[in-house]
This record gives structure tokens, C-alpha cells and sequence, in this order.
């Protein structure tokens, strides 16, 4: 693992260090676990959404023409 340093406003530090305690771990170990939740939440949405780009069969009529708003707005 490595060490970083970062800047925050003292009213987030505030509540990093009161969130960190009722967890009961480190200011340092919380941060680290929002951090890989924030990337593998992410990582999730982009493989997501590139699954739902790649996926044309969603994007074909099969050779029928789309309706017109107006006849699908009923």
C-alpha cells in the first residue's frame, strides 16, 4: 500500500473522523474503502454501459420501419 496526502475542508474532516469512529476504523483504512467502492462502482457502470452499446439487437426494428411519435403518443 502506499501513502498519500490530501486536502480537505475542515468541515469534511470533521465528518470523516466522526464516521470513521462510529465505524470504528481509521480515517485513513474509510477513505481507502470509499476510494475502491468508488472505483468497482465505476468499473461496474462503464462494463455496463459498454455492454449495453455493444448490444445492438436492442436497436433494430428488424426492417420495419419506427412509428411516428405521434402514433405511439395514443
Amino acid at each position: 500500500m502506499k501513502n498519500v496526502t490530501i486536502t480537505v475542508e475542515d468541515a469534511t474532516l470533521e465528518w470523516v473522523r466522526i464516521e470513521a469512529a462510529r465505524r470504528n476504523t481509521s480515517v485513513s483504512r474509510l477513505v481507502g474503502e470509499m476510494l475502491t467502492d468508488k472505483m468497482q462502482f465505476d468499473d461496474a457502470y462503464a462494463r455496463a454501459q459498454r455492454e449495453w452499446v455493444a448490444d445492438t439487437s436492442s436497436f433494430s426494428s428488424g426492417g420495419v420501419p419506427y412509428p411516428a411519435r405521434e402514433a405511439v403518443r395514443g
